[in-house]
């Protein structure tokens, strides 16, 4: 009998590696920019009442989709074949590989959510010429892999509620980056789609 090799590979420790190796370079980051004097964790610190809901929402979302991703990998909760595990876990460190991109390319400019006086940078150059978002790209292409190495109903409502939440903050931030840059950013925007593409 032929045995594929999605069938032998250990798929907790794949999962384990997609969260490790996401959160390792989230973590970095903000501690390198922490040596810096950077505050990266903006998220709540302005007042605005619908910028503050989104904000706490996308918080419970994003630490819970962790709880529950762990959760399902110890409990071993999956409903799919090997080989759709190994489409997930290739699309996981797809993610990964988007985001760490991401952050380095932002520089010192990267935060996590709307910052309430620092400075930043409108970068459009490296990967923000092909995508306005790909930070939050690399978060949802991680989500979905997650949930295609532990597919379960829990997951799935996490993921959903978490990437629809990234989405919210997205449009949040779209109105600051408005606001922020002015016609520079209009006409990137114009220029270069939400999550990935451009018009030339």
């Amino acid at each position: 009998m032929h045995i594929l090799i999605e069938e032998k590979l250990s798929y907790t420790t794949l999962a384990l590696m997609v969260l490790a190796i996401f959160y390792g370079i989230y973590f970095t980051k903000m501690l390198l920019q922490k040596r810096k004097g950077i505050r990266t964790h903006q998220i709540g610190r302005r007042k605005e009442r619908e910028l503050h809901r989104v904000e706490t929402l996308m918080s419970i979302a994003t630490f819970g989709i962790v709880v529950v991703q762990l959760g399902s990998i110890a409990l071993g909760w999956n409903r799919m074949p090997a080989n759709g595990r190994f489409t997930g876990f290739c699309i996981g460190i797809l993610g990964d590989a988007i985001f760490l991109i991401s952050v380095v390319c932002m520089k010192d400019s990267w935060r996590a959510g709307i910052p309430d006086q620092d400075k930043t940078k409108l970068v459009t150059d490296g990967i923000y010429q092909f995508s306005r978002n790909p930070a939050f790209l690399g978060f949802d292409l991680m989500y979905i892999g997650m949930f295609l190495l532990y597919c379960n109903v829990l997951t799935g409502i996490y993921t959903l509620f978490a990437m629809t939440m990234l989405h919210l903050q997205i449009l949040q931030e779209e109105k600051f980056m408005g606001q922020t840059f002015g016609e520079d950013y209009l006409a990137y925007k114009k220029r270069v789609f939400r999550y990935l593409g451009r018009r030339n």
